[in-house]
């Protein structure tokens, strides 16, 4: 059996349309959100899912809730999918963090074990983003053809994608952020004679169930077109 799994950013805030830092700040979709998630969902229905995740920051609920009218499914929000706690920069653009921490961003971006001040560091998301995943993989029957959705943000999904494909320390911050409304998909295959990397993962499996798979990035940055929509 093969698991699928869904991460889809929320859509459009307008701390996105500015470039200022949201992380754990409950922010609202923009018009172009809404219309991002309505769209989103119409092309996340064609693949049948079989359960549905959200953040309980309302601009992942409410694309989620986008998804959950077309699909008739029940959103099932938990807080720990929501965004990196940013400390500090909460509510700032980038050019004013960059003004009072000069470099921090860069270093931020390039560590997983640094936090921002007063923050959370990459390897915090990406452990308690994993534990929900690697529950449903001891507690959900996923059939081959349908996926569970995960409705979070940018960072978060990064570092849950980084945690479950078991990258290592190093090649952490592999991955760049997501468009809105855009999604990743990964598959979970049974491990059998897959080896392991010789560099340890930042984030190993926490459950039995979750140690017998293996998982495989099928695609990254996958958007539905907003074009004469």
């Amino acid at each position: 059996m093969t698991r699928r799994l869904i991460l889809l950013r929320h859509g459009q805030t307008h701390y996105n349309a500015t470039m200022r830092m949201q992380g754990q700040l409950d922010t609202t979709l923009s018009e172009q959100g809404h219309k991002q998630a309505r769209l989103a969902a119409e092309v996340i229905a064609y693949r049948h899912p079989f359960a549905l995740y959200s953040s309980d920051l309302q601009r992942a609920r409410k694309t989620a809730d986008a998804i959950g009218e077309v699909t008739g499914l029940d959103v099932h929000a938990d807080s720990r999918l929501r965004e990196t706690n940013l400390g500090q920069w909460q509510g700032m653009s980038h050019l004013e963090v960059d003004q009072q921490w000069p470099g921090a961003r860069a270093m931020w971006r390039s560590s997983p074990q640094w936090a921002p001040p007063g923050g959370e560091s990459r390897l915090d998301v990406a452990v308690r983003t994993r534990s929900v995943v690697d529950e449903l993989v001891d507690s959900e029957d996923w059939g081959d053809k349908h996926p569970v959705v995960m409705v979070a943000h940018g960072g978060a999904i990064a570092a849950l994608a980084a945690a479950l494909l078991e990258l290592s320390v190093e090649t952490f911050p592999l991955f760049n952020g997501l468009g809105n409304t855009a999604w990743a998909q990964l598959s979970a295959h049974d491990r059998g004679a897959d080896t392991v990397s010789e560099s340890p993962a930042a984030v190993p499996p926490t459950t039995e169930a979750a140690e017998s798979i293996r998982w495989r990035l099928d695609s990254w940055n996958v958007a539905p077109h907003l074009e004469n929509r």
